[in-house]
């Protein structure tokens, strides 16, 4: 095992500890905060992110691993400022986040494009995991990308740039992905193909489904589910999200899921306090106060709940194909 890229510097995988596998500090439109200062306050964000990441290492969390790239508003600086001030590892990406287009940036110019070459992409993505993000010292420990109802060109494109650098450096991938459209499989096969070990991958939001045939293919096919949005109950009760881990588990499949929220300390695509009142559980401390009894309460054992939350989130961060 190598050591795990943090916000704060390299950790060794055994000292990661509890960890969550998908959470977000920050989400966020620069556009928006630059040119409307009045939506933004500095400071106040900062001290709720404190606060919120503070209860959520006093519930027994020792790291989070945020897949927060472009498109979603990531500012590792102000990730850096907000972890000086808090005792949790916090395990960068870099990516890009998209349903559909790539960003006007990119799309005249990469392959495919009106002026062809390779993807910039590529390289952004590469030096993010092997010299550092915006000009720190912080390395991303994961790659990121998304893939909602289909593979769009924009989305295969995007796909296309992740496989290159991960194979490059041997960095492990994140899909966000639709259990409802059943994208979870497609992205799979797709990295397959291009030559990405399946192992080596997690495809999100597998949790949003009950759906235990299309989740045993996708463990079938070789990689981790995401059961990683606890406390979005509007896409999937509670009782349904806990009965579908623990009949995993019991099936004997505890070290190919991960738990996790997919919460964040801020995100600007609600307006303020909406978020509470619509899913009032979903928050970081919600699997430690609600799911891990729940499970307990299933039969689900501490040996495999150490598995899903140390274990499976170790291996994946740590191990290197290159």
């Amino acid at each position: 095992m190598v050591a795990i890229e943090t916000v704060r510097g390299p950790v060794e995988a055994r000292d990661l500890g509890v960890t969550l596998m998908h959470e977000h500090v920050f989400i966020r439109d620069e556009e928006i905060e630059r040119n409307y200062p009045e939506l933004w306050d500095e400071q106040a964000r900062l001290d709720d992110a404190v606060a919120r990441l503070t209860a959520l290492k006093a519930v027994g969390v020792d790291a989070i691993v945020d897949p927060t790239v472009l498109g979603l508003g990531r500012d590792i600086r102000r990730v850096m400022a907000v972890n000086e001030r808090v005792d949790l590892h916090i395990v960068p990406a870099t990516g890009l986040y998209t349903y559909d287009h790539v960003p006007h940036f990119f799309q005249y110019h990469g392959p495919g494009t009106l002026l062809g070459g390779e993807d910039a992409m590529v390289g952004m993505f590469v030096k993010d995991l092997t010299e550092g993000i915006a000009g720190t010292s912080v390395k991303a420990a994961f790659l990121k990308c998304a893939i909602e109802a289909e593979l769009t060109p924009g989305v295969e494109r995007v796909f296309a740039a992740v496989a290159e650098a991960s194979r490059r450096t041997g960095a492990p991938i994140t899909v966000h992905t639709s259990a409802p459209h059943g994208t979870g499989l497609v992205a799979q096969e797709y990295f397959t193909r291009a030559g990405i070990d399946p192992g080596r991958l997690v495809i999100g939001h597998c949790g949003d489904t009950a759906d235990l045939d299309y989740l045993h293919r996708l463990v079938d096919g070789g990689s981790y589910l995401g059961m990683d949005r606890f406390g979005l109950d509007i896409y999937l009760p509670m009782d349904q999200r806990v009965a579908t881990v623990a009949t995993l588990v019991e099936e004997g499949l505890a070290d190919r899921i991960m738990l996790s929220h997919d919460a964040s300390c801020h995100m600007d695509w609600l307006p303020p306090g909406s978020r509470e009142r619509l899913v009032p559980n979903w928050h970081f401390t919600h699997i430690h106060d609600d799911v891990l009894p729940a499970l307990r309460a299933r039969g689900v054992g501490e040996k495999q709940i150490t598995t899903m939350l140390v274990d499976n989130p170790r291996r994946y961060l740590s191990e290197r194909n290159v």
